[in-house]
């Protein structure tokens, strides 16, 4: 796995952030997010460019960031990516933000049509990679750290002709909570984050009237930017977070409710 390290300013006791899917979308905004309050992120990506011009972007910005490429279904790639953060992190893994997904290039089909390939590929990034990420990273997780799976508010919907989509975030709440069971007494706590119909670059290519999609439903009445979510990522890797765990937050401006 390539990679460039971009040592920016700021050492001690900053922690070390991996976020997955950071090349573009959500992923770049919780980068952007925890470089903001001074944490070193590895900015990681399937696609490796990408990831460097975010790691790039934030080292221009005086910030603090690695670029690495990484194919969260490959054991071997996530190792690396775990020993790339440990190494950038003088030895620890502090939060893991796990936000990879296939998402942009799906098309809705009946469950029925959905191609065997597809929906492999669907549960292999979105259910599989961050089981494979948490896995390579265990063994170098600080004693307080944080996990955050980036779930969906489509598995409360049950979005029809998104069946391997929805099914693959489902699962993911549920390795949330056998996570957080299993890495509980070592303090580590494991959370994900359900957002609703988020604008970013790949939504408005997946739905032509994306700006005004679902927010007839929302209690809110306006649609979902990237910022939005992330602040409640922040709070759930924040030590203010430090006694919940196992849970699945919602944040779709009240388009479900549990």
């Amino acid at each position: 796995m390539e990679h460039t390290d971009h040592p920016g300013p700021g050492t001690g006791s900053r922690r070390t952030v991996i976020v997955t899917g950071a090349a573009g979308g959500l992923g770049r905004a919780f980068a952007e997010a925890f470089a903001r309050q001074g944490d070193l992120v590895v900015v990681a990506d399937i696609d490796e460019a990408g990831a460097q011009r975010t790691a790039s972007d934030l080292v221009d910005a005086g910030l603090r960031s690695v670029g690495a490429g990484v194919d969260v279904t490959r054991a071997d790639s996530a190792a690396a990516l775990a020993a790339l953060a440990a190494q950038a992190g003088d030895g620890r893994i502090d939060v893991v933000v796990n936000n990879a997904a296939v998402y942009a290039t799906l098309t809705r089909s009946p469950f029925q049509d959905i191609e065997e390939g597809e929906w492999d590929r669907v549960m292999g990034v979105n259910l599989k990679g961050p089981w494979q990420v948490t896995r390579a990273c265990a063994p170098l997780l600080t004693g307080d750290a944080r996990i955050v799976n980036i779930s969906s508010a489509t598995v409360l919907s049950g979005s029809a002709q998104w069946a391997h989509y929805v099914a693959s975030k489902a699962g993911l709440i549920g390795l949330t909570r056998v996570l957080a069971n299993e890495l509980g007494p070592r303090g580590v706590t494991v959370n994900a984050v359900a957002p609703g119909f988020t604008l970013t670059d790949a939504s408005h290519g997946l739905i032509a009237d994306a700006e005004s999609y679902g927010v007839s439903r929302s209690a809110l009445g306006r649609p979902i930017r990237p910022d939005d979510i992330v602040g409640t990522v922040l709070f759930l890797a924040s030590p203010a977070a430090g006694f919940i765990t196992g849970q699945t937050v919602v944040v779709d401006g009240g388009r479900q409710f549990l």
